[in-house]
Order: structure tokens, then C-alpha cells, then sequence
């Protein structure tokens, strides 16, 4: 416990101290004590931090939403067996093999705009070729695209435990009183899955909003020529080692350490309701 608190404490007190200094250029380079300064320069930023926090909301309310629908869908589907159900699941959580640098790779390659092969498919459907990841405003929607392919099997598999650990009573008796598919999912099943489906939105909410790999693969520094992806990650990381700006980056890693304890405390709270 003593060597866990450790790896946590002190990156997290190292960088809320460099967070109040102007270091810049060197980590060792000297540095001056400038108290909240760094917090008031970068919460006044409305060229760059906060069109990132609202990327980052964005790029997470919407990647995970599609998760949570897609992920509840296949769970209920691979519910009950089937035949060739072994082999589904197999392909299901084949986007979990690979690491995401490795995907946002080979999607970066797949939407390319003059070779890739997304817009070799819709030119044989006869629709004209799309920027994708090369649009300024088709650029983000992208790579929620890429995240929910890969991710969502992640869904699948928390909220597939929860529904092979619910009690069959229940279904029976709903099901012998007359009540229809929708109707045991909604009264029955999601209530009942409802603490499951809390925590894979907890899990995988706290992940999305860290995402880093498949944003910076697929659009390098600064999240495009226009930032067009620059979440708050790729924001830190660009004042870190772009610009060697610590001071600034660690006040910016700060305040989303304190929006992600804000969301889990904000989820846990939801979960210990469901649970009641």
C-alpha cells in the first residue's frame, strides 16, 4: 500500500508544485514561485484550453455513449447461446488485441483521403470521397468512430458478466405475466443491471476522458494544423514537450486530474443510488 501511495502521491505532488512555478525550458533549468498565476493564464485561454476541455467532453460523452448502446446491445445478443457463440466472441473482442497506437495507425491508413479504403467503398456505392481524418470539421467524429470500434467490446464483456450473474426468476415471472422483449428489458433486466452498467461507464468514462494514443497516432502534434482534436491530454503534452512549457502543462494536467475525480465522484455517487 505504503509503495502504491508512493507512485501516486508523489507524480501528483510533483506536478501540483511545478503547477506554481514558471519552469520552463529545462526540468532542472531554476525556476520561480509564482503562486496561482499559471491557473489564471490558462483558465483565461479561450484560444486553446477551453476549446480543448470541450473537445475532451465531447470526444467522451459521445464516444461513450455509443459504447454503452452498441456494448448493451451485443451483451443482450451473446445473452444466451447460440450456435458458432464461441467464434462471435472470438471476433467481437478482436479490436482488444491490438494496441491503440497500432489502430489509430491502420484507421489512419483506411481514411486516408486519396489511397484509403473507406472512401474506395463509398465511391462503389457511388458517394464522393470524404475528408475524414483530414477535415477540420470531419476530423473529431473520426476518431470517436475509432475509439467506439475499439472500445466497445471492452462494454461487452463488463456488462455480459452482469447479465450471466442476474437471477432467471425474475424473467420468468415478467415473461408468464405477458410482458414483451422491451418490456422485461426495460422493467426487469436494465434495472436489475443498472450497478453493472454504472461501472462500465465509470471504467471506461475515466479511460476515455484519458486518451491520448489514438488522437496523437492519427493526428500528430497538436491535434491537427487546426488543433481539431487537441483534447486536454494532447494539450499538456504539446505544452510539455513541444514547447517545454512545465509550468503551464502541469496546471493543465492539474485541473483535469480534478475534472476526472470530480466525474468518478459524480459516477460513484450514481452507483451507490442504483445499487439502493
Amino acid at each position: 500500500m505504503a509503495f502504491v501511495a508512493a507512485l501516486i502521491v508523489f507524480p501528483l505532488a510533483w506536478t501540483g508544485y511545478l503547477s506554481l512555478t514558471d519552469a520552463e525550458g529545462s526540468v532542472r533549468a531554476e525556476s520561480e514561485f509564482v503562486g496561482f498565476q499559471n491557473y489564471v493564464e490558462v483558465l483565461s485561454d479561450t484560444d486553446r484550453f477551453w476549446p480543448a476541455v470541450a473537445r475532451t467532453v465531447a470526444f467522451t460523452g459521445v464516444a461513450l455513449l455509443f459504447e454503452v448502446v452498441l456494448g448493451m446491445a451485443i451483451a443482450l445478443l451473446l445473452w444466451r447461446p447460440f450456435k458458432g457463440e464461441k467464434w462471435v466472441r472470438v471476433a467481437i473482442l478482436m479490436p482488444l488485441v491490438a494496441t491503440p497506437v497500432a489502430v489509430g495507425m491502420m484507421w489512419r491508413l483506411i481514411f486516408d483521403p486519396n489511397i484509403g479504403l473507406a472512401n474506395q467503398v463509398l465511391g462503389w456505392v457511388g458517394i464522393g470521397p470524404q475528408p475524414w481524418l483530414a477535415g477540420q470539421h470531419s476530423a473529431l467524429p473520426t476518431t470517436i468512430f475509432i475509439d467506439v470500434w475499439q472500445w466497445t467490446p471492452m462494454v461487452v464483456l463488463i456488462l455480459l458478466a452482469g447479465l450471466t450473474s442476474l437471477s432467471d426468476e425474475p424473467q420468468e415471472a415478467a415473461l408468464i405475466d405477458g410482458a414483451s422483449a422491451w418490456q422485461r428489458f426495460r422493467h426487469v433486466t436494465l434495472p436489475l443491471l443498472m450497478p453493472t452498467v454504472i461501472v462500465a461507464v465509470l471504467l471506461r468514462g475515466i479511460d476515455a476522458l484519458k486518451t491520448f494514443d489514438i488522437l496523437y497516432a492519427t493526428k500528430g502534434r497538436g491535434g491537427g494544423s487546426f488543433h481539431e482534436v487537441e483534447t486536454l491530454n494532447v494539450y499538456a503534452y504539446g505544452l510539455s514537450f513541444d514547447y517545454n512549457e512545465y509550468g503551464l502543462s502541469s496546471t493543465v494536467l492539474i485541473l483535469f486530474f480534478l475534472i476526472i475525480i470530480g466525474s468518478m465522484w459524480a459516477l460513484t455517487a450514481r452507483k451507490k443510488g442504483a445499487q439502493r
